[in-house]
């Protein structure tokens, strides 16, 4: 089974482990009326026993990607991570109940990855290959 053309990871440095079961959600921008900016559900996941998300979309130019309307197309997009609740079933508080990352597609036919690296109190993430 192929890959789809955003994929996602998530570490818990706190423990060297990875992060299970932390909702994720992609969103795609759209310009909205007079300026606001309005970025809407575009799909879903949530991370496996190894913290990944492989087929949050489905694989570029399949039917399941035509048929959902799933096609990976320039421009901005947004992955929200929400691990308070991961931090929750292993009795921790965390500050940052939803990471929101922000990022454009210049190259459809390219493939994006994005790590999130993850404590309690901190976070950071990079462009994955």
């Amino acid at each position: 089974m192929s890959k789809g053309p955003i994929t996602c990871h998530v570490l818990d440095v706190s423990t060297g482990r990875p992060a299970t079961g932390v909702d994720v959600n992609i969103q795609i921008y759209h310009k909205g009326q007079r300026g606001v900016d309005i970025f809407s559900p575009f799909a879903l996941d949530v991370t496996d026993a190894n913290g990944r998300c492989m087929n949050i979309l489905p694989p570029r130019g399949s039917d399941e990607a035509r048929l959902q309307h799933k096609e990976l197309e320039a421009g901005l997009y947004k992955v929200v991570f929400k691990p308070k609740e991961y931090f929750e079933k292993t009795g921790r508080k965390c500050f940052y109940p939803w990471v929101e990352i922000t990022f454009e597609v210049e190259n459809p036919e390219e493939h994006y990855h994005i790590p999130l690296l993850i404590s309690p109190y901190s976070f950071t993430t990079y462009r994955g290959s």
